[in-house]
């Protein structure tokens, strides 16, 4: 369908037809993936003071006190005081004690707020702090390899990681790898995650070597938990149902910048798609409009779909949808799985965004 053609019974001068997640193929560099370490755009504008703790869960104001502290005493150079320069040093002297802090907590209350809160509070330029999920950061040792990564990011101050999660084995030792050696060239870390440190991995792997990297890599971090509910929910109407078909195509011909796609055929082209590319997919998107919405038939498809979820989120696109409604997108098997934190997660985050799309639906 060209651009000029109308949804049928609207004016052709008024509509011009969606664009199509489907019919991109982006290619990123790697010099982008380490220039868009930052905060995502919904997290812009989010400061400390900006979060609102919820006064029947004290953990939450404790952890906005430590972390304002955690951020202050990361002035100046490195925390081991030698700044870039111990990259080039023999013998660099290990940091007494964990040289970050690990945020536990359930889905929604507000970790990634508080994580991008402390991005911008730590006294540096944004090139010296980084902050990305962790899919993306074993993203970038894939574009970067593991010894470059270690030399782009040893200079940082601060290395922040959203939603920590171990996916295989491989990941595992990567990244323990890593941070290893960030925390050997002074880099403080910064993590949030659903499961304690040296709990990560519980109904994943029960190998034991695999194990004993993640408690390795726990006592990087001192954790602190931050009690509450999803504020998603907290207060708010319950997800819209989903639209039929024609509300959703009315609605994408309708809204600038929108894209239409058939649900089950996104699935088919996400397999195409690196995860690494899934922001860039993105780009220039004003709202996701899908018709037939199904349940995901596998594990590796749902898993992409948390990935397009999570950047969808950042980029607060709405999504208007037919079919299913996303509480129904996981079988059990999925929802009881040793995944199971990220599809809820996907669950909250698709629902937050169905509501943003509520006015994008003719009255």
């Amino acid at each position: 369908m060209s651009s000029s053609t109308a949804f049928p019974g609207q004016s052709p001068l008024a509509e011009t037809a969606p664009l199509s997640l489907c019919a991109r193929e982006p290619h990123v560099p790697a010099d982008r993936l380490v220039a868009e370490m930052v905060p995502p755009p919904r997290f812009d504008s989010v400061r400390f003071d900006t979060y609102v703790p919820d006064p029947n869960q004290p953990s939450q104001s404790e952890a906005v006190t430590v972390l304002a502290g955690f951020a202050a005493g990361l002035g100046g150079a490195h925390a081991t005081g030698a700044g870039r320069r111990r990259w080039f040093s023999k013998k660099p002297a290990a940091p007494a004690g964990p040289r970050g802090v690990y945020l536990d907590g359930g889905y929604g209350v507000g970790k990634t707020h508080l994580l991008a809160s402390l991005w911008h509070a730590t006294p540096a330029e944004p090139s010296l702090k980084a902050f990305g999920t962790f899919v993306e950061l074993t993203n970038l040792v894939g574009a970067l390899g593991f010894q470059q990564t270690v030399r782009t990011l040893s200079g940082h101050r601060l290395l922040c990681i959203d939603e920590f999660e171990l996916d295989d084995p491989g990941d595992t030792v990567l990244v323990s790898s890593l941070l290893s050696r960030l925390v050997e060239a002074g880099v403080a870390l910064a993590a949030t995650s659903n499961t304690l440190p040296g709990k990560l991995g519980e109904g994943r792997f029960a190998a034991v070597d695999f194990l004993r990297e993640i408690q390795g890599l726990s006592a990087h971090f001192r954790p602190l938990r931050i009690d509450g509910e999803d504020y998603r929910h907290r207060g708010l109407p319950e997800a819209p149902p989903p639209y039929d078909d024609e509300q959703v195509t009315r609605a994408a011909y309708a809204t600038p910048g929108a894209s239409l796609d058939d649900f089950p055929g996104l699935l088919d082209h996400l397999a195409r798609v690196h995860p690494s590319r899934y922001g860039a997919l993105t780009d220039d998107i004003g709202a996701v409009c899908l018709t037939g919405v199904t349940a995901v038939p596998d594990q590796s498809t749902a898993l992409r779909l948390v990935v397009l979820a999570d950047r969808l989120y950042d980029r607060e696109v709405p999504v208007l949808a037919s079919g299913l409604p996303f509480d129904q997108l996981f079988s059990d098997e999925m929802l009881n799985g040793g995944y199971r934190k990220k599809y809820f997660r996907a669950i909250s985050r698709l629902t937050a965004l169905a509501r943003d799309a509520k006015g994008l639906v003719a009255q």
